[in-house]
Order: structure tokens, then C-alpha cells, then sequence
């Protein structure tokens, strides 16, 4: 049996439900904006592996060490991205988290992780960006381009 929907006679009418039948349509639409801002998948995986490898190689010189291998990454799932303004171009701060291991162990690790990508000045490429303080207390940021890889830029 079918329900008896409101009739434009009825109260509520068609505008009660409206909103429930545009709602879908709306998130739909949202959703592929938001798609249109997250960088590909290849470009969060050359950011992250770019992200430890400067970190390795800051402890690795403070401690007068050799820097080691980079870990082999997996299942990157990111959690929450939010757009801002890097440095005056658009930007996106990714959270998430993601497993890694050493080359030869078969132990994973489940570590969270928060990248700031910047987009590039004709939007056809990404940089990491990276928070530090200045001396004069003020926010700025260190911005390294991202590997070129064989299938092209993003």
C-alpha cells in the first residue's frame, strides 16, 4: 500500500516536504564541492612521505645520526579537511590517520597524522606547508614542492 502524501490543500502541503526532498540533493551537491577541494590520494601519499622524510632527517641531523629509510605507508584514511589560506593561496589541512613499517617488519603501526597541503599558484600542483613560529612570535610557513611523479601532476 502506498502512503497518502499531503495534498497542497492540506497543512504542511508541499512545503513540509520540500525540504526533505531537497535535502539529498543539497548534500549531493556539497559533497562534490568539498571532492573538488581534497587533493588525490597520490598527492596526500607524497605529502606524508615527504613529511617524515624532512622529520627523519631534522632528528637525524640534531642528533648527528643517519638518517634511516622511509617507512612504507598504508590504509591513509583521512578524516577531516578543512580549506584555508596558506601564505594568501588556498590551502587544505587534512587529519587522519595512517599505518606504517619499516622495510622487512611485519608490525604495523596505527599513527595519526595532519598535513597542510597549498595548492599552487595555477592550481595545478601541490606543495607541503608547514606551520613554524618567527621570531617575532607571528605564524608563517615553510612550503616544499611535492615530488613530481611519473603520471603527472595533480
Amino acid at each position: 500500500m502506498l502512503p497518502v502524501l499531503p495534498t497542497p490543500a492540506s497543512p504542511g502541503g508541499p512545503r513540509r516536504w520540500l525540504p526533505l526532498l531537497l535535502a539529498p540533493l543539497l548534500a549531493l551537491m556539497l559533497s562534490g564541492c568539498m571532492g573538488s577541494a581534497m587533493p588525490p590520494r597520490r598527492v596526500v601519499l607524497e605529502a606524508l612521505n615527504l613529511q617524515i622524510g624532512l622529520t627523519q632527517a631534522a632528528i637525524a641531523e640534531a642528533l648527528d645520526l643517519e638518517a634511516q629509510a622511509t617507512p612504507e605507508l598504508s590504509r591513509v584514511r583521512v578524516e577531516r579537511q578543512q580549506p584555508l589560506s596558506i601564505a594568501g593561496l588556498p590551502g587544505v589541512r587534512l587529519s587522519g590517520h595512517f599505518d606504517w613499517r619499516l622495510a622487512g617488519d611485519a608490525f604495523r603501526v596505527d599513527t595519526p597524522f595532519e598535513l597542510y597541503l597549498q595548492r599552487g599558484e595555477r592550481r595545478q600542483s601541490w606543495r607541503l606547508a608547514r606551520p613554524v613560529r618567527g621570531q617575532d612570535g607571528d605564524q608563517h610557513w615553510l612550503s616544499d614542492p611535492l615530488p613530481l611523479s611519473p603520471a603527472g601532476r595533480s
